[in-house]
């Protein structure tokens, strides 16, 4: 009996500490919010800001995506879902779009939503170097930043995290 009790102790011990997270890592970012008025992206912990990014949107920036091929950045709620790296784009994080929403009003008008949006770097390209694109709206409607913050955000930011996009 007094293994038992033992055991329970020991098991209730390890559930307080796994809520805990490690050393060095009290604030972990679980939400990413991007101001696309502003070209502004934060990384949140528990509703504070943790850092922010300068970023590029697509070529029509106002307004929220409607359709493939619009060159609109979404808007909306979203997560990173999956990761890659990219020859032409250094690192990527992908964006959960379209959400049902987004489906639902592609659908009723008849369009495809579009999809393959991405957080991603800046196009590592002789002929162009990246203070290039700087300030300038220039993705297909991804979201983009520069290679030094793209590679800050991708080890700070896990797959599965909210990532909202405001207007």
């Amino acid at each position: 009996m007094r293994w038992l009790l033992a055991f329970l102790c020991l098991f209730l011990a390890g559930l307080s500490q796994a809520s805990v997270p490690p050393a060095g890592d009290e604030r972990i970012v679980d939400k990413v919010l991007v101001v696309k008025s502003e070209r502004k992206l934060l990384l949140l912990s528990k509703g504070q800001p943790l850092k922010s990014y300068k970023v590029s949107l697509g070529k029509q920036p106002r307004g929220p995506k409607l359709r493939e091929g619009d060159l609109r950045t979404p808007e909306g709620i979203y997560w990173i879902d999956w990761r890659k790296t990219s020859d032409k784009f250094n690192l990527s994080m992908h964006i959960s779009y379209p959400n049902i929403r987004d489906l639902t009003r592609a659908e009723a008008e008849g369009v495809p939503p579009g999809s393959m949006i991405m957080l991603h770097g800046t196009p590592l390209d002789e002929q162009y170097p990246e203070w290039y694109f700087s300030g300038l709206d220039w993705t297909n409607g991804c979201i983009a930043m520069r290679n030094d913050d793209i590679r800050e955000v991708w080890s700070l930011v896990r797959d599965g995290t909210l990532i909202e996009i405001r207007p």
